[in-house]
């Protein structure tokens, strides 16, 4: 059978659909994403069996990205050495001296999570452990703790350009895009709504000490002193974690201060080389790839000399951190493989010429795209729970439906829709890694978490839809970002209103009654 039959027609759209319904149907990604880049190898080889074997690791070694994953593994050295210092430890105790009260126990926790932005399974497990002490004082309970680490974990590394989220989606567009990865990662961040809003509606619900749903309930009862509610018995046997008393607050803060300092001024240097005549362009013109390399290999370096002399950690067990690191980012790394794989097959079938063809003879049908990939990434990382597997199958087949020379803008709000979607089903998917990690790390019952978040989010995922399907039609980022929180503002403070009026109805009902 004769390959290129297949090639430029709706075959080519089979290995990522059939990816995503094995991911619905398995909750499982690795292997769905193996078996559509297996069934792309055949289509392209005409069903020949050894072509396609062939062929399959010829497209999976062509797409592989090394300086990504070079950087990947480099990060992950970096979050174990951070660790093993008890830096972030020693952030804990210091915010606990100077914390007076449960707002400031919240917004300093929600500040820790903004910080430790490089990774998110390093914030999940980090935040909960240093803070918990602090938030216990005050009266926290655990489902807010956990729902507040949740909530600054993915969300903040989606939209940070110094993070292995950021060099995993630079590595999934295409050459001919018409715009660089870096770049479209840039440009994606404003419309990135359900991160923005998560994060606003946090800092919102803090300020304003609003609870609403299952979380007033757990709330009520933490001031009453059970932060549990329920399950507290699977973590009276838990014991605490071996933390380094040598760690100090440096130990955190200057190694990811080095590592945002260095990796923006590598981009702007990488960029003067590349021709560019002034910061902005040539911030975004930048080898980002290199840039990151380069930056993880400083901080690396500065933490030798930050931690060696002070004995924090041994030589021996600085090196091995290189090892624990490659392994802490083994899930990224197949994740990625199989990914960029995935869209290597998409591009030998002609993946992009046909859907750019379908989409350009439809345009006023494409102003929905944006909000309907959105649905789908809720629904694929809520199925899944992995956000990374979702934005993985969904990016490439984004990028594909608009050609980058004629519809940039949509392109860009297509795929910060998929980010967004990807986060979101993450958030509220009970079988998410990152769920179970900010359960684990606020020593949470894991449904507690689930139910409280799930009704939070709920609020965000509908606002950031309708912003969505406004994106579609004006596709100005500072329109759809500032109508999107006016409104998020707007429903929380209606919220607030309702629920208190509410309660004093209720408070007034029974004190008649009595």
């Amino acid at each position: 059978m004769d390959g290129s039959m297949f090639i430029g027609t709706w075959w080519s759209l089979l290995p990522p659909i059939l990816a995503i319904v094995l991911a619905f149907i398995t909750k499982e990604v690795y292997s769905s994403l193996f078996i559509g880049v297996a069934v792309g190898a055949l289509l392209y080889s005409g069903f020949h069996p050894w072509n396609s074997f062939v062929n399959f690791f010829e497209i999976m070694k062509d797409s592989m990205n090394l300086n990504i994953l070079i950087f990947d593994v480099l990060l992950g050295m970096i979050i174990v050495l951070m660790a093993k210092t008890g830096g972030s430890a020693a952030y804990g105790k210091w915010a606990g001296s100077k914390i007076k009260s449960k707002k400031s126990a919240l917004l300093a926790t929600t500040g820790l999570g903004i910080l430790i932005f490089v990774d998110d399974y390093f914030n999940c497990l980090t935040v909960g452990s240093v803070m918990r002490p602090v938030t216990d004082r005050y009266k926290v309970s655990r489902a807010k703790l956990a729902y507040i680490i949740d909530a600054t974990a993915a969300p903040v590394c989606i939209i940070a350009p110094i993070s292995s989220w950021a060099a995993a989606v630079n590595s999934y567009v295409p050459e001919d895009a018409g715009i660089s990865g870096f770049q479209l990662f840039l440009r994606t961040i404003p419309y990135n709504l359900y991160a923005i809003l998560t994060l606003v509606m946090v800092i919102f619900m803090t300020l304003t000490a609003f609870d609403f749903g299952l979380m007033k309930k757990h709330e009520d009862n933490a001031a009453k002193g059970d932060l549990f509610t329920s399950g507290a018995e699977e973590f009276e046997q838990v014991p605490e974690e071996e933390v380094n008393p040598n760690g100090k607050v440096i130990d955190l803060v200057l190694p990811v201060a080095v590592l945002i300092v260095s990796a923006i001024g590598a981009m702007i240097y990488t960029g003067y080389l590349g021709g560019a005549t002034d910061v902005i362009t040539a911030f975004s013109g930048c080898d980002a790839e290199t840039s990151l390399i380069f930056a993880t290999t400083l901080t690396i370096f500065v933490m030798l000399f930050l931690y060696l002399p002070r004995k924090v950690v041994t030589f021996k067990g600085f090196m091995d951190s290189l090892v624990e690191g490659f392994k802490l980012m083994i899930p990224a790394v197949t994740i990625l493989i199989f990914a960029w794989s995935l869209k290597g097959v998409g591009d030998a079938l002609g993946l992009a010429d046909f859907v750019g063809h379908v989409v350009g003879d439809n345009a006023s049908a494409s102003i929905f795209i944006p909000a309907v990939l959105y649905i789908a990434a809720v629904f694929l990382s809520f199925s899944t729970g992995t956000s990374w597997g979702t934005f993985a199958i969904l990016v490439p087949i984004a990028t594909a439906m608009f050609e980058g020379s004629t519809n940039l803008e949509m392109m860009i709000v297509a795929v910060a829709a998929v980010l967004a979607g990807a986060v979101c089903g993450d958030h509220i998917s009970p079988i998410s890694d990152t769920t179970v990690m900010s359960s684990a790390g606020a020593q949470s019952n894991h449904l507690n978490h689930v139910s409280t978040q799930m009704q939070y989010a709920a609020v965000v995922m509908i606002v950031s839809l309708i912003g969505y399907l406004l994106a579609g039609i004006v596709q100005i980022w500072w329109v759809v970002l500032g109508f999107s929180l006016i409104l998020l503002l707007a429903v929380l403070s209606g919220m607030k209103i309702f629920f208190e009026r509410k309660e004093k109805k209720q408070a007034a009902a029974s004190g008649g009654g009595k």
